[in-house]
């Protein structure tokens, strides 16, 4: 809905600046047929009054000629004043000018001893402008308003007999009126239908431009585009995140987000068949997995460069593995399973003889002990194998916590104490299959159950919060048990590797394997003053709860 009426109000926006892009460019021509008009004016005052023009101004009533030619000049600067005010609307005010041009132009063309003057060709240029500002809506009016004034003028000429007539040159004059009329209606048609084709393009072409915006921001892969100079043209929301590099800005340097990046970049320039291997932009960083292409011809040239999680395909190659294990543990789990249950009913038997001696009574119960044994690694590992892709979701970290202690309270008996919860900030969202999660979360509690020393009461401290540096969400469970040494450390999230007698050795290695098929990074910490602290690092994590 946010991203609907953030489009509604950008394409809003964008049309207001249309609109007003479209008006300034109205008031823009209207200044420069103010220019004109001013010109015009003050050239006709100057040549009248200094005596340097042409003889016929003002030759048949100089009277008339300068107060038309001062009443046209204080006209076109109270149109100045209102253009200077944007009142009334541009289109409106041209309209206005070219029924004053027509107008003091056909006196001051009477006063000069009418058509032979050839001042009416002035009125042709003002029909002209007006009627191309106005987008040709009125070229015929003015064009039968100028023909009608300059017959008038005729007509009362011929009646008074002041001045010679010329019924034909009027008619001549009249024609070049309605002429020019038309050509300025078509012109002005032309110019709005090409117009409205290149506001057709330019919203396309918008269009496909926020199309591909919206296409690159929200794609999984991060996307740049490198100029020549390393410099960063284009940059979207993943590659930003993947780089750990919010406040990435266009025509900011590469190096400034990644130094190993730029690296590779120039080394990529220099050998295009070069295999640039993933990285890391830091330790707890996510694994990089960088691709190249030239936008242009020649090593100086754009660069396209896709960045993809490395760890999506650990994790797809992760799902192939477990398949595969899945189908040769079902295969397994059928060819031991029943004689493992005939050998443990066997000794169950067995064990309800009432002549047995101490001795085969122990090894009964040995063999029994080691048939639930080898029975729990085979559940175990087809817990594992049989196990769903898994559905991530958000998953408010602190409520699923205290759930979570709340049913291991409940299914271990626990007294009030072992566990201890600590969120902060408490409004943490996760993204997490919630069964797996849980199961993994579980793998590491019952760890701590069973290392947990015998000399003081267990305690189990569940603490999530975020790494200050990049913002991730992480989940740190820590016991007092006695810890791991350092030298077996490596080896704990192997398959089947235990230091306790009764383990499968599957914990672990099982919970390690949930944590990478949903991109969670578990990782073990020794704890300073004794004790087990098993990390959770979620890189997938999604926002704050609102």
């Amino acid at each position: 809905m946010r991203s609907w009426l953030d489009s509604l109000r950008d394409t809003l926006q964008v049309e207001s600046s249309k609109r007003a892009l479209k008006s300034l460019r109205s008031w823009k021509n209207l200044r420069l047929f103010l220019i004109y008009r001013i010109t015009l004016s003050l050239a006709l005052l100057f040549f009248f009054f200094s005596k340097t023009g042409p003889d016929f101004l003002g030759q048949h009533s100089a009277s008339l000629f300068a107060f038309s030619a001062t009443l046209y000049m204080g006209l076109v600067m109270v149109g100045t004043v209102f253009w200077y005010w944007r009142s009334p609307k541009a289109d409106q005010q041209a309209a206005v000018m070219v029924f004053i041009d027509i107008l003091a132009i056909t006196l001051l063309m009477h006063a000069s001893g009418g058509i032979q003057s050839g001042l009416g060709i002035l009125i042709a240029i003002s029909i002209t402008i007006g009627s191309v500002m106005m987008g040709g809506r009125a070229s015929l009016l003015f064009a039968a308003l100028a023909s009608l004034m300059v017959i008038t003028d005729q007509i009362y000429a011929s009646l008074t007999h002041i001045y010679p007539t010329r019924f034909i040159q009027a008619g001549f004059l009249g024609s070049l009126y309605f002429t020019m009329a038309l050509i300025a209606h078509v012109f002005s048609r032309r110019i709005g239908e090409s117009e409205k084709l290149a506001e057709q393009r330019a919203r396309q072409l918008e269009n496909m431009a926020r199309l591909n915006d919206h296409v690159i921001q929200h794609i999984q892969t991060g996307v740049l585009v490198v100029d020549q100079h390393l410099r960063i043209l284009l940059i979207n929301a993943p590659a930003r995140r993947l780089l750990g590099t919010p406040d990435a800005a266009i025509g900011s340097p590469l190096k400034r987000a990644s130094k190993e990046l730029t690296h590779m970049l120039i080394r990529w320039k220099q050998d295009h068949n070069r295999e640039c291997p993933p990285f890391r932009i830091n330790a707890h960083g996510p694994e990089l997995k960088p691709r190249f292409n030239a936008l242009e011809a020649g090593a100086d040239g754009r660069v396209l460069v896709f960045l993809e999680d490395h760890s999506r395909l650990i994790v797809q190659a992760q799902q192939m593995k477990l398949a595969s294990l899945g189908r040769l543990t079902a295969s397994i789990a059928h060819e031991i399973r029943n004689p493992l249950g005939a050998l443990s009913h066997a000794s169950q038997l067995f064990d309800e003889s009432p002549n047995l001696n101490p001795a085969d009574r122990r090894l009964i119960e040995i063999i029994q002990s080691n048939s639930q044994r080898v029975n729990q690694v085979i559940e175990n590992v087809l817990q594992l194998s049989r196990r769903d892709p898994g559905k991530p979701r958000a998953i408010p970290l602190t409520a699923w916590l205290r759930d979570f202690i709340s049913e291991q309270e409940q299914d271990h008996e626990l007294p009030p104490g072992v566990f201890s919860l600590q969120v902060e900030p408490e409004s943490i969202n996760i993204i997490a299959d919630p069964g797996q999660l849980r199961q993994i979360v579980t793998n590491l509690c019952n760890n701590a159950r069973e290392h947990a020393s015998r000399e003081q009461p267990l305690r189990i401290r569940i603490i999530g919060g975020k790494v200050t540096e990049f913002d991730d969400p992480v989940v740190d469970i820590i016991d007092n048990g006695p810890g791991i040494p350092r030298e077996v450390a490596r080896q704990i999230f192997e398959p089947f590797y235990t230091t306790h007698n009764k383990g499968t050795g599957l914990g672990l290695y099982i919970a390690k394997e949930l944590s990478e098929a949903n991109r969670i990074e578990l990782e073990y910490i020794p704890g300073p003053t004794g004790g087990s602290c098993f990390r959770l690092h979620f890189y997938n994590w999604n926002h704050e709860v609102s």
